[in-house]
C-alpha cells in the first residue's frame, strides 16, 4: 500500500491531476476528448506555477542569503520550504495511508450530510499527512497521528463548507468550486475577528483600497507588475555590502527586479489555465447531480487555492509582506524561524481572506502581518518534532537507495516551514493531542462533532430552501 500511493505521490500534481480530472470528467459524461483537454489544461497550469515559483524561489533565494550573510540575520530553525515539508509527510506511516482514509471519511460525511465538498485535491492532503506525521513522531503513536489527520481533515471540509459561497461570489468563474486546503482554512478565523475589528474603527472605511482601486489612485506604481520590479530591485540593493558593489551589480539588481515582476505578471495569466480547464467539468458535475441526485444540491468539487492566487489583491499584499516578514522574523523575541525558502508559499495564505475582506488590500495586510507574526511562534515551537520527523523521513530514502538531501537539515539546526507548520489547525491540534492528551483529545472531539451537528444544519437548511424555490418555479 505504502509503494503504491508513494507512487502516486511522486507523480506530482501536474501528472496527478490531469489524470483525475479525466476520469471524473468520463464518469460524469463528458466526452472523452473533452475531458481530456480539461485535464491537460489544469496539469499545463500546474506546470507552469511550478517553473514560475522556481523563478521565484532562485532568483530571491541567492539575494536573501547574502542578506542573511551581511546583516547576521541566521536564526537556528533552518526554512525546509514546502516541498521538503511535504516529502517529510509522505514519507511516514500515516503518510501512505492518508489517500485512502481521507477518502473514505469524505463519503462517510457526503453520506451523512455532514459536508457538501467533493476533495479531489489529493496532492495536497499532504497537509494532513504532516499534521499526522508530527504527532505520530511526538507520541508515538500512530493511531494519535491519524486521529490528529482525521480531524484536521473533518474541520477541513466544514471551513470549505462555510466559506465557498463567499468564496464563488467573490471569485469570477468559480461556481461549485471550494478549497479544503487546511493552510487556507485555518486563517478564516482570524480574518472574520480581525475584519470586525477594523470595521469598527471610525473612519476605517474610507481607506477601502482594493487591487483596481491602487491602479486608479497610484497609476504605474498601483500594478502589482511595478511593484514586483520595486521590492526585487529593493532586495537586489540590499544584498550588496557597499555602494560601490551595488553599482558593480546594478545589471544583477535590474534582472532581479524584472524577474521579481515577471513573477507578479505571470501568475494570473497561469492560473487563468486553471479557470478555462476546470469549467468544463464544474458545469458537468453540477448538471449531473441536479439530475440524478436528489436532494444533494449543493455538492461543491474541492480543488487547490492555486486557482486563484493570481488575484491582483493576493499578488500586492504577498509582495509586501516579503520584506515586513524578515524584518519581524529578526526582530521578534523569541522567534527562531527565518523564512527564505518558504516565501513562495505566502500566496497561498489569501484565497479564503479576500473574500472576507472583499479584496481590500489594507485590511488584507494586516490580517496577514498578524497571521504571520503569530505563524513564526508556531513554526519555532514545532521545530522540534518537525525536525524528529525529518530525520526519520530522510532515512527512509536513504533506505530506498535515493536518500533526498532536501530532507537533510544542516548541522546544529532544526527544521520548519511556513505552510503548513505556521497555521492555526497544525498548532492547535498537535498540542491538544500531544500536550493536554485526553483532556484536549475531548476538547478535538467534541468540538468536531459540534461543527458537523452545525453543518448538516446548514446543509439541510440550504437544499430545503433550493427545493422550495424551484417548486415556487414550477
Amino acid at each position: 500500500m505504502e509503494q503504491v500511493f508513494s507512487y502516486i505521490i511522486g507523480l506530482g500534481a501536474a501528472v496527478m491531476m490531469p489524470i483525475i480530472f479525466t476520469i471524473l470528467g468520463v464518469c460524469i459524461g463528458i466526452k472523452f476528448s473533452k475531458a481530456l483537454k480539461s485535464g491537460l489544461l489544469v496539469g499545463v497550469g500546474f506546470v507552469g506555477l511550478s517553473v514560475v515559483t522556481a523563478l521565484l524561489t532562485s532568483s530571491l533565494g541567492p539575494a536573501l542569503s547574502q542578506v542573511v550573510e551581511i546583516y547576521g540575520l541566521q536564526l537556528k530553525v533552518f526554512d525546509m520550504g514546502w516541498p521538503a515539508a511535504a516529502a517529510v509527510a509522505y514519507n511516514t506511516s500515516v503518510g501512505a495511508f492518508i489517500i485512502p482514509v481521507c477518502l473514505g471519511v469524505n463519503l462517510l460525511m457526503l453520506l451523512t450530510k455532514t459536508t457538501r465538498t467533493v476533495n479531489i485535491d489529493l496532492w495536497n492532503y499532504w497537509h494532513f499527512a504532516f499534521i499526522g506525521a508530527v504527532v505520530y513522531f511526538a507520541t508515538d503513536s500512530i493511531l494519535w497521528g491519524f486521529f490528529a489527520a482525521i480531524i484536521c481533515y473533518i474541520i477541513t471540509l466544514i471551513m470549505a463548507d462555510y466559506t465557498a459561497d463567499k468564496f464563488q461570489a467573490f471569485y469570477d468563474k468559480m461556481e461549485g468550486i471550494s478549497v479544503p486546503q487546511p493552510f487556507c482554512a485555518g486563517f478564516v478565523p482570524f480574518a472574520i475577528i480581525i475584519n470586525k475589528v477594523l470595521d469598527k474603527i471610525p473612519g476605517f472605511d474610507k481607506l477601502n483600497i482594493d487591487a483596481e482601486g491602487m491602479k486608479k489612485k497610484f497609476g504605474l506604481l498601483g500594478e502589482p507588475l511595478f511593484l514586483g520590479i520595486l521590492i526585487g530591485c529593493g532586495i537586489g540593493c540590499l544584498s550588496c555590502k557597499s555602494g560601490a558593489e551595488m553599482v558593480d551589480k546594478i545589471p544583477n539588481i535590474l534582472g532581479l527586479g524584472i524577474k521579481m515582476g515577471a513573477v507578479m505578471e505571470l501568475i494570473p495569466r497561469i492560473t487563468s489555465l486553471f479557470i478555462e480547464g476546470l469549467k468544463p467539468i464544474s458545469d458537468a458535475t453540477r448538471e449531473m447531480i441536479a439530475k440524478k441526485f436528489k436532494g444533494a444540491v449543493g455538492l461543491n468539487i474541492g480543488m487547490s487555492p492555486a486557482l486563484v492566487i493570481g488575484h491582483p489583491a493576493t499578488l500586492v499584499v504577498s509582495l509586501l509582506l516579503i520584506p515586513v516578514t524578515l524584518l519581524l522574523a529578526v526582530l521578534l523575541p523569541g522567534n527562531e524561524f527565518l523564512p527564505l525558502a518558504s516565501l513562495a508559499g505566502m500566496f497561498y495564505l489569501f484565497p479564503l481572506v479576500l473574500p472576507i475582506t472583499k479584496g481590500n488590500v489594507l485590511k488584507t495586510f494586516i490580517i496577514g502581518l498578524v497571521v504571520l507574526t503569530i505563524g513564526l511562534y508556531f513554526v519555532t515551537d514545532l521545530a522540534p518534532f518537525f525536525t524528529k520527523a525529518a530525520h526519520d523521513a530522510y532515512e527512509v530514502t536513504v533506505a530506498k537507495g535515493s536518500p533526498d538531501g532536501a530532507l537533510k537539515i544542516p548541522d546544529n539546526f532544526e527544521g520548519g516551514a511556513l505552510d503548513f507548520a505556521s497555521s492555526p489547525f497544525a498548532w492547535v491540534i498537535f498540542h491538544l493531542t500531544y500536550s493536554l492528551k485526553y483532556i484536549g483529545v475531548g476538547l478535538l472531539v467534541l468540538t468536531t462533532l459540534f461543527l458537523m451537528i452545525l453543518n448538516r444544519r446548514a446543509i439541510l437548511k440550504y437544499q430545503k430552501s433550493v427545493k422550495s424555490e424551484a417548486q415556487k418555479a414550477e
